[in-house]
């Protein structure tokens, strides 16, 4: 283009289209012929796909529910993949259906694992638990295998990773239920032992308590009234006795006045003898020897005494007399012992009231040490309970996954043979090297008429040389020149008839592929 020079639209697509036709045409058939070829000569792939389906647990949840975690097909395949597309397991396929013998002979199998994995696709189906995967291969009965194949993993995968959480999940209960008995036990031996030392200071034995006071008070009181009445009765028998022995010993005392003046001489030593004994007892120790013969002469004076009286002839009135206090001391014997009994099982009773009321003192503290424990003690049973629930519940939804009867992957559509390869789209890549050879004629047509500087038309030289066009002189050709221009014809028309030709072969050969 002359620069400078103002071209109108019209002159700019002339000049492109009509004149630069044959560079069009040209990079249109050469570029449209070249991308058929090489599409021709790409090896052809082909693409086989199964649907499967994600089939919830036959079983209602209100029956059985499943420890296995809830979670959406899409949030466990991407686990799942990555389990089947492990290394370990492409390579084993590899290796039983002989897949890319080329490249294993002179690559590495990282590069063909890694091939694989390039070739297999999985895709989630919009708005169901369902997913397609598919594989791609040289060999349609190949990928066909293959996709076969890697859905029976996907199957297989999903069925023993569901079998070992459910065991994985019946193991963690059992233990955490084992642990819970244990501490269980230890809180219940705990308890035990601490109701059989305080047994009787627990708040449950509180009301025995205080009953048991009040029945011991009143078994005190009765054993009190009983102690004085037999004080009462003591003190009257002693009186009797009391008054009995003074009137026998006047008697006596007469008796023996009128008798023989021995006894009054036994008796009269008797009381002098006793008089001095209690003298030396006051004064002296009980080793000291004044006080020894004191005793050993009032001890043989009572016997001479008492031999005197035996001997000496009793009257009627006094064996009665004598036989009636004999009575007198034996009863009041046997109220010294009975008062005696009587005060120790007083002392007894008290003891008693008081350990009772030091049990119900301890009540406040022991109450709450056993609430504390109590506490304990039921929150472990609680736990126990509910972790022996959970573990039968995880020991059903396992065996539901051992029979496969929990959520399992089906195949809904099976692997087939593919009849067309999926790749390379023969129709689309033609119609894509046409529309790009035709587009990479425009522009380079568009580019030799924008590096061209020659002048055609009056309104080049004008706008170069800035003088106006007077004339022009039409061209004189020879008639060597008229041959060349009818040459240039005519190789025009067959370049247009040979550009249409391949045109239309290469259409032939899309459509027909």
């Amino acid at each position: 283009m002359i620069p400078g020079r103002e071209y109108t639209s019209a002159e700019v697509l002339r000049a492109i289209f009509w004149t630069r036709r044959l560079v069009i045409l040209a990079t249109f058939a050469a570029v449209t012929t070249a991308t058929v070829l090489v599409v021709r000569a790409l090896p052809d792939r082909y693409r086989s796909e199964t649907l499967i389906l994600a089939v919830s647990q036959k079983v209602s949840p209100d029956f059985v529910r499943a420890t296995v975690t809830s979670e959406t097909v899409k949030a466990r395949l991407p686990t799942i993949s990555q389990q089947i597309l492990s290394r370990s397991r492409l390579e084993q396929i590899i290796s039983e259906l002989n897949l890319y013998p080329e490249l294993r002979a002179r690559l590495p199998i990282e590069v063909v694992v890694a091939r694989m994995q390039e070739d297999f696709d999985l895709t989630m189906v919009d708005g169901a638990d369902s997913f397609r995967l598919s594989y791609e291969s040289s060999s349609p009965v190949l990928a066909m295998e293959v996709t076969a194949k890697l859905a029976g993993l996907f199957i297989a995968e999903n069925s023993r990773d569901r079998t070992v959480m459910a065991q994985e999940a019946s193991s963690f209960l059992e233990s955490q239920l084992e642990d819970a008995r244990r501490r269980l036990v230890e809180q219940e031996k705990r308890l035990e032992s601490y109701r059989l030392q305080y047994g009787p200071e627990l708040p449950t034995r509180l009301q025995s308590n205080m009953q048991a006071i009040q029945t011991v008070q009143s078994q005190l009181q009765a054993v009190t009234e009983t102690i004085n009445r037999s004080r009462d009765r003591r003190l009257l028998i002693g009186r009797q006795l009391a008054d009995l022995q003074s009137e026998e010993f006047l008697l006596e005392m007469g008796a023996t006045a009128n008798s023989s003046g021995q006894t009054n001489t036994t008796a009269g030593q008797l009381e002098t003898a006793r008089s001095e004994l209690k003298l030396l007892e006051v004064r002296v120790t009980p080793v000291h020897p004044d006080l020894v013969r004191a005793k050993a002469l009032v001890n043989e004076l009572e016997a001479r005494l008492k031999k005197e009286t035996a001997d000496k002839t009793l009257t009627p009135a006094e064996i009665v007399r004598r036989n009636k206090a004999r009575e007198l001391q034996a009863s009041a014997d046997s109220l010294d012992r009975e008062i005696a009994n009587l005060t120790t099982e007083q002392d007894e009773l008290r003891k008693t009231i008081q350990t009772y009321q030091a049990h119900v003192e301890a009540v406040p503290s022991r109450e709450s040490d056993l609430a504390s424990i109590t506490r304990d003690y039921d929150t472990l049973q609680t736990l126990y309970r509910t972790l022996l629930a959970k573990r039968e519940d995880s020991k059903i939804a396992e065996n539901l996954e051992r029979r496969q009867v929990g959520e399992q992957f089906k195949i809904l559509d099976p692997p087939r043979q593919a009849e067309r390869p999926s790749w390379p789209n023969r129709r689309l890549f033609d119609l894509g090297g046409a529309v790009g050879g035709l587009l990479f004629g425009i522009l380079l047509a568009a580019l030799l008429e924008y590096f061209d500087k020659s002048l055609k038309v009056p309104a080049d030289v004008a706008a170069v040389l800035n003088v106006p066009v007077m004339a022009m002189i039409p061209a004189i050709m020879s008639t060597a020149e008229r041959r060349q221009a009818r040459w240039r014809r005519v190789e025009l028309s067959v370049g247009i008839l040979m550009v249409f030709a391949i045109c239309v072969a290469a259409a032939w050969l899309t459509l027909h592929r």
